[in-house]
């Protein structure tokens, strides 16, 4: 039978086939293995301490598997001077050239954005895109002009020197800081602002093959002829520590934490409100450590949340709640100190949040207060003036039924059994009444 099968034509056209697939497969392994690595790095968004703990990682990765170069695929607002210093440290540090891409069209390197694109050997732009504006967002709002100047002075000194160390035009880049100038990616090419205007990776490649970079002190020739390219995402955890890095997310997130802890102390024993307002509490003081935030504005909302407290535990008719009311809503304004709206919380969020934690704890007062003011429904004291039937003859004393209970009266003259009575006192456990006007 074996005999047969091997000399059968069939099998051993089957068996050369297959033999010639694993060859194949296996020579493109090899040959995909020997190919040149390009680390990718897509990133999109504000640039915060989560961005920059992500970068980080990207070039350190880069450096372990020895990338030809690595690519940042950047479309940014712009973020934080610190976290986009941290970048800037790693991509001087390492040994990998890198190349900053501000891509698809429509995107920006605008601020902290430029900042890196600077910092990097070689500079890509899609058609359609920009960068520029590049006026430090770390000023805290404050009106010293001098401190104001300082951090800008600071800002222009670090991007020249940038530009210096790249070959850039350095009046612009100074421009970009103090007069806050953009460039579209034409005319960034035209002024020698960017390297490229392409539209795809391919392109990119191309454009950039060959390319003399200067690392640490050695010229580095690019070889993008035929690369592998390998994506470095962000990881799930980063993308949900990225959220930390709005300042709407984090404001947001001490809030629901004043409120969480509110309904824990006022209903003693539910312990969810009060967990969940502190896990959301932990996670907005985190979230504000990244950010540039102001602490008169953090203790003017302790103050506003505190004097709703007071509003409920002690009336004031609304003195005390008014009180919360404007604390809050300063508290809120001041709360991050930044210049540049992307860092802080837009009035849009603002003025909803604290008119509807204004209008709850107004109306949880005003609840409070006609609460006091009802006469009592239980006790000895809300017995007075309630009706009832008398059960047995009262002569100086005897017994009524009020309340759903059975007591012992008194009254000043005598009442026949089955007639309807008011109590007019409450003595210990003996009720004091009178013959009701009208049955």
């Amino acid at each position: 039978m074996f005999a047969r099968l091997r000399s059968s034509p069939l099998v051993l056209l089957a068996l050369l086939a297959l033999a010639t697939a694993v060859t194949i497969l296996a020579q493109s392994s090899s040959d995909d293995d020997e190919r040149s690595t390009v680390l990718w790095i897509p990133y999109q968004g504000v640039i915060g301490s989560v961005t920059a703990n992500y970068f980080v990682d990207a070039l350190d990765y880069a450096q372990e598997i020895e990338a030809v170069c690595v690519v940042i695929e950047l479309d940014t607002p712009g973020g934080l001077d610190t976290s986009m210093r941290k970048i800037i440290k790693a991509m001087l540090a390492s040994d990998i050239p890198t190349i900053v891409y501000v891509s698809p069209s429509g995107s920006r390197a605008a601020s902290a954005g430029t900042f890196l694109a600077m910092a990097a050997h070689k500079v890509a732009m899609a058609p359609g895109t920009n960068l520029g504006a590049a006026h430090p967002v770390n000023v805290s709002g404050q009106t010293d002009s001098l401190m104001s100047e300082k951090v800008t002075n600071d800002a222009v000194a670090y991007i020249r020197s940038l530009a210096n160390r790249r070959g850039r035009d350095q009046q612009w880049v100074e421009d970009a800081v103090r007069m806050s100038v953009s460039l579209s990616a034409e005319e960034a090419l035209e002024m020698g602002i960017t390297d490229v205007v392409v539209s795809s990776r391919d392109e990119l490649f191309e454009a950039l093959n060959g390319s003399v970079v200067e690392v640490g002190s050695e010229d580095v020739t690019l070889d993008l002829a035929d690369v592998r390219i390998e994506e470095f995402p962000m990881s799930r955890r980063y993308r949900i520590l990225g959220l930390l890095n709005d300042p709407t997310v984090a404001y947001m997130l001490i809030m629901f934490g004043f409120y969480g802890i509110f309904f824990e102390l006022s209903s003693p024993g539910t312990f969810i409100p009060g967990i969940a307002g502190v896990i959301c509490l932990v996670l907005g003081l985190y979230a504000m450590q990244s950010l540039s935030i102001g602490y008169a504005g953090l203790l003017l909302m302790i103050l506003g949340v505190s004097l709703f407290i007071l509003e409920l535990f002690t009336p004031s008719f609304g003195v005390f709640a008014t009180g919360g009311v404007v604390a809050l809503a300063v508290g809120s304004v001041l709360l991050f100190r930044s210049a540049d709206p992307i860092l802080r919380v837009s009035y849009s969020v603002i003025i909803p949040t604290v008119g509807f934690s204004g209008a709850f704890f107004f109306f949880a007062a005003w609840m409070a207060v006609r609460a006091k003011r009802k006469p009592p429904v239980t006790g000895r004291r809300g017995l007075h003036g309630r009706t009832g039937d008398v059960r047995s003859r009262i002569d100086k004393e005897g017994t009524v039924f009020v309340d759903g209970a059975h007591w012992t009266a008194r009254a000043d003259s005598t009442i026949e059994a089955g007639e309807r009575i008011i109590v007019e006192r409450v003595d210990g456990l003996v009720l004091h009444v009178r013959k009701a006007d009208h049955p």
